[in-house]
């Protein structure tokens, strides 16, 4: 409720514009004396004056209290969820201008959760079209409208911060943001089953790229305990698309693919465009594993279709990287080098996980076209590029590929060089880097 100055002010409005007196507004509950008090901002009034004065005016009382229009907070949240619906069927554009027309209405009537809703679904469009340093922006300002809410209300915008963070290849950092939610989720006894899913999936995938595959198994194992307790069947699908990865790292192959149907029915049944995107491409992955390399080119190519029609920049980037693997095993070196070559230049931008990948398939195609200088350079810069990122896990088969080069060249002490630096970099079972609390990174 707004102060009484404002109420009255609003009262005595309405009334002069309807021609009413203060005894004509007033009767027959009231007297014009109280009627001239409120009006001059000297008392509150109580719900049941707010009742009948707004009766009398022809408005509601919550317009009367606060100055919103009727139905204000209606409208607005039905806009959040036709925006929503428009980002996940694929139109992060129409949306993201949907969510910033209905910031601005929250804004002017100074209501923070439709607010901090609004700067969540601008947050998730800009992941959508690799703009990084705005999704982190708009998600940091949802957590400071919420931050007096309990943690499980927060959860959504800590994931999408960490998300952006783990795009942008600042995988250490996002795994601490993440690993510090959920251990004062764990503390504080709010140990909320959905809030919890959405952080464990999404931690799942930067554990596996540092190496720890103990802990992203860890991981799932709690998601999918709790997934019976959540309701939202587009959490339960990210979870079992997540899980996925993990039977893949495990080797477990038709658990993996079972996981990924289980995920893929949902987002159909939901039309989920940009999630069903994500299941086409981990289901060319472990075509790819399985040697399906035709049926692995044709789900990877729908997946990058599905994505690169949504301007998804660095979820197409990290598809294409996959396709041109296979296509690199099925012998068609041309197409795979095209199809890579504008993927090194993501390197200077937030694409620093994405260019490395590139640079190993460029550095293999060229070792088995018998290139090996070019293959030597190609692995240098990717190993740049991937310690930048802290993918452990590929830093060390990288190492593993750059000391084999060059010890089939007779290059034996550089390859002990090689070999040395991928031990480094192999994490211990069952643990991250994390150490001590890094410093934000600049995205």
């Amino acid at each position: 409720m707004d102060e009484p100055a404002l109420i009255g002010r609003r009262v005595q409005q309405l009334r002069t514009q309807l021609g009413l007196t203060q005894r004509q507004l007033a009767e027959p509950a009231y007297t014009p004396a109280y009627v001239s008090t409120l009006e001059s901002g000297k008392v509150r009034p109580s719900d049941a004056a707010l009742r009948h004065l707004a009766e009398r005016l022809g408005t509601t009382t919550e317009e009367l209290a606060t100055g919103r229009p009727a139905r204000l907070l209606t409208e607005l949240r039905l806009g959040l969820t036709d925006a929503q619906r428009a980002l996940a069927t694929g139109e992060a554009d129409e949306a993201a201008v949907r969510y910033r027309t209905l910031l601005t209405e929250a804004e002017l009537h100074h209501l923070d959760e439709e607010r901090a809703e609004a700067l969540l679904g601008l947050g998730d469009c800009a992941l959508e079209t690799g703009e990084l340093t705005d999704a982190v922006r708009h998600f940091e300002a949802s957590e400071r409208l919420l931050a007096a809410e309990p943690l499980p209300r927060r959860a959504r915008a800590i994931r999408g911060r960490a998300v952006a963070h783990i795009l942008a290849g600042e995988l250490r950092y996002a795994c601490y943001v993440l690993e510090s939610a959920i251990d004062e989720l764990g503390t504080s006894g709010l140990a909320d089953p959905e809030a919890l899913v959405l952080l464990y999936a999404a931690i799942i995938g930067p554990y596996l790229d540092m190496g720890a595959q103990a802990r992203a198994a860890r991981a799932a194992e709690l998601a999918l305990a709790l997934a019976p307790q959540v309701s939202d069947p587009a959490l339960v699908a990210g979870m079992h698309r997540q899980v996925a990865r993990t039977f893949l790292a495990e080797g477990r192959l038709a658990d993996a693919d079972a996981s990924l149907a289980k995920a893929q029915s949902i987002y159909r049944q939901l039309r989920l465009r940009t999630d069903l995107a994500h299941c086409h491409w981990m289901r060319g992955y472990v075509y790819a594993q399985e040697d399906q390399l035709d049926a692995a080119e044709r789900e990877l190519r729908t997946a990058r279709d599905m994505l690169a029609a949504k301007r998804a920049v660095l979820f197409t980037a990290q598809v294409e990287v996959e396709l041109a693997d296979v296509l690199r095993r099925l012998g068609r070196h041309a197409e795979a080098m095209t199809l890579l070559a504008p993927l090194t230049e993501l390197g200077d931008q937030h694409g620093a996980v994405h260019a490395g990948g590139a640079h190993r398939l460029l550095g293999l195609i060229r070792e088995e076209r018998g290139e090996i200088e070019a293959a030597e350079e190609h692995y240098v810069t990717a190993l740049g590029l991937l310690e930048r990122s802290g993918a452990s896990g590929d830093l060390a088969d990288l190492c593993r590929l750059l000391g084999d080069l060059l010890r089939r060249a007779g290059r034996v002490e550089a390859a002990m060089d090689a070999y040395r630096t991928g031990l480094g970099h192999r994490a211990a079972p069952g643990t991250t880097t994390l150490g001590p609390a890094p410093l934000l990174p600049r995205i």
